[in-house]
């Protein structure tokens, strides 16, 4: 399709104005990053597994009634999403103690918790994207009280159908992160999960071995990780072939 105006560009992800009004295209970069981009590298191929990847998930999460910004893929990089609100916030559901909860609490990684936890943490790099509570949400006037309610209902749900597709693959979903949106309808708003749901956003842990298959593979220098995205993929039923060619990271100075 013709390229269109280019409306914002993260470190994952191109935004371009849809072809209709109300929507946008994403489109998916082979840049990783980690510490709030302060590694960085290309992995060739990344970009298309992630599309497919979180077309996987999203179209799923649509068919059982979990409402998501995804409308359809468009080709190998780009999929075609609704336009909504962003929410400033980094919903994170933790299913087994890893990463900064470990850090923060002591708790040795690979801890199972007694039930899912749900987070949330400001979006703002410069801060680090911080912790923050249900009181600083609804003070700042991030979100209302319902609608902090629903986010709620909305991750544990994606947490459900997220953990029973992995085990389906031998995958042990630890946690992930989503953020949420808002479509205005009548001038009410309705939540839909937005940005992408994948292996950058997800820990995802080999069930027999604890083999990591997510961005933690780069975070601490583990392997490639196209290679551990395209097992993911394989499992999945995503690429069957895994026929994604990639290289070596190439680090960007």
């Amino acid at each position: 399709m013709a390229r269109r105006k280019k409306l914002y560009e993260g470190k994952a992800k191109i935004l371009y104005e849809g072809p209709e009004p109300g929507t946008l295209v994403q489109y998916f970069k082979d840049e990783a990053t980690a510490y709030n981009a302060e590694k960085r590298a290309t992995i060739e191929g990344k970009g298309v597994l992630n599309n497919r990847l979180s077309e996987f998930f999203m179209s799923g999460l649509n068919a059982i009634g979990v409402p998501t910004h995804f409308i359809r893929r468009l080709n190998m990089r780009e999929q075609l999403v609704r336009q909504v609100e962003i929410i400033p916030l980094e919903v994170v559901v933790r299913n087994i103690a890893a990463g900064s909860m470990s850090k923060r609490l002591g708790i040795d990684e690979g801890t199972q918790l007694p039930r899912p936890i749900v987070e949330f943490y400001y979006k703002d790099d410069s801060l680090g994207d911080p912790l923050v509570t249900e009181e600083h949400i609804i003070a700042f006037g991030w979100a209302s009280q319902q609608e902090l309610d629903d986010m709620i209902s909305l991750a544990l749900r994606v947490n459900d159908f997220l953990s029973g597709v992995m085990l389906a693959a031998r995958i042990r979903l630890v946690d992930f992160k989503i953020e949420i949106g808002r479509i205005w309808e009548n001038d009410y708003p309705r939540l839909v999960v937005a940005d992408e749901i994948s292996p950058d956003s997800c820990r995802l842990w080999d069930i027999e071995t604890g083999q990591k298959l997510d961005k933690d593979v780069f975070r601490r220098d583990l392997g490639n990780l196209a290679d551990a995205y395209s097992e993911v993929a394989r499992r999945l039923g995503v690429l069957p072939a895994a026929n994604v060619r990639t290289s070596k990271p190439k680090l960007i100075n």
